[in-house]
């Protein structure tokens, strides 16, 4: 095997999370088909408290990210440095619903800096 596919494999293997691992607040997971998207992935960035996240509750609330953002106060934007290929934007305006389950596919944790932003973003969007 060369090692380009040894380390493609080692990236999908390490990327991949068991359902069951803790998912926390702040967490970039990429889904696959996501409900009412046409896209075949969509990143999503986990909102819900953290409470909820740990209870038996199956879903968490989640915002998405997209390749293109206006800058509102609702949008965070993203890049390289929290694990997306290109830069792109949080979409505090159109939070969803999501399994728990179909959190598999890790991509990164936002740093303080970023989190802080979403809070404010998700304040302006809800109106708080």
């Amino acid at each position: 095997m060369c090692s380009n596919t040894r380390r493609s494999i080692w990236t999908s293997l390490r990327n991949e999370r068991i359902v069951g691992d803790a998912v926390t607040r702040g967490e970039l997971y990429r889904v696959y088909k996501p409900s009412g998207d046409p896209k075949e992935h969509r990143t999503f960035v986990v909102v819900s408290r953290q409470a909820l996240i740990d209870s038996k509750f199956s879903t968490v609330v989640c915002a998405p990210v997209f390749s293109s953002g206006e800058g509102l106060s609702t949008q965070v934007a993203i890049g390289p440095d929290e694990g997306m290929k290109h830069p792109s934007w949080i979409l505090c305006d159109n939070l969803v619903s999501l399994r728990k389950s179909d959190l598999t596919n890790y991509v990164s944790s936002l740093p303080a800096g970023k989190l802080t932003e979403l809070n404010r973003a998700l304040r302006m969007a809800l109106d708080l």
